[in-house]
This record gives C-alpha cells, structure tokens and sequence, in this order.
C-alpha cells in the first residue's frame, strides 16, 4: 500500500465525531492524571501513553468506509474492517517509532540541548517508524 494523503475525508467527520475523540482523549488523560497522583509519574506516565484518540479514531475509520461501500451499493463490512486494520497497523508502527524517540531524548537531554534533542529524537521516530513501515510492506 502506498502513502497518501485524503483531505476528502475531513469532509466524512461530523463535529460530533471530532468531539467524541476530544472527549475520550481527555478522559484517557484525566484517569493517567489520577493515576499519577496515586501511584507517581513513572506509572501514571505509562498510562499516558495509551493514544487518547485511536480507538476512536479507527471506529471511525471502519465507519466512513462501511457508509462510502454502503453509497456504492455494497456491504463493505470486511473491507472496513481490513482498512481499520491498516490504521492499526499505521498507529502501532508509530508507537514502535515514539519508544525511538523516547529513547534518544532520555539518553541525550542529561548531557545536550532541549532542541537539539528534540531535532534528533524527531528524525529517530520518522527513520524507526519508516523501517517498521518499510518491513511490515515486504512481509
């Protein structure tokens, strides 16, 4: 599958639906916040790293596709699962490439620059995540 861009999807989502992510990636955030209050910042961290967005973001997606097969007189149900499953995939190969980014600024900000840092664990998450992404491909 190549990468591309489809600014005709914007049209799809519904103000509702942007409010749904909005709601659920606060709430993802205010129970990581609890739970760093309880248990301290290492664990609450790790909670806060659940994406706030994706589940609501690739229920979404499966529904777009279902409407647009159903406009095309199709049942679409496998084929909007399949295309949610490619957003999965896309989401969980750029969480590989965050734990390379994570990586570089927790071993290089005791001894370099914030930005500096910042310019580097950046070009470490696009290389991660594109050799994941390059992989997955010829699987």
């Amino acid at each position: 599958m190549r990468l591309k861009l489809r600014f005709d999807s914007l049209k799809e989502t519904k103000p509702t639906e942007y409010a749904s992510r909005f709601i659920f990636g606060g709430l993802v955030t205010v129970f990581a916040g609890l739970i760093a209050d309880h248990y301290g910042p290492v664990v609450g961290g790790l909670f806060l790293a659940f994406p706030g967005i994706f589940p609501a973001g690739v229920s979404l997606v499966e529904k777009h596709k279902t409407q647009r097969e159903a406009l095309a007189g199709k049942l679409g149900t496998r084929s909007a699962r399949g295309e949610a499953g490619v957003e999965a995939a896309g989401g969980s190969i750029g969480a590989v490439g965050l734990v390379g980014f994570a990586m570089v600024l927790w071993r290089g900000l005791p001894t370099h620059t914030f930005s500096l840092m910042l310019f580097i664990a950046s070009g470490a998450w696009i290389v991660v995540a594109g050799v994941f992404w390059w992989a997955r491909e010829r699987m």
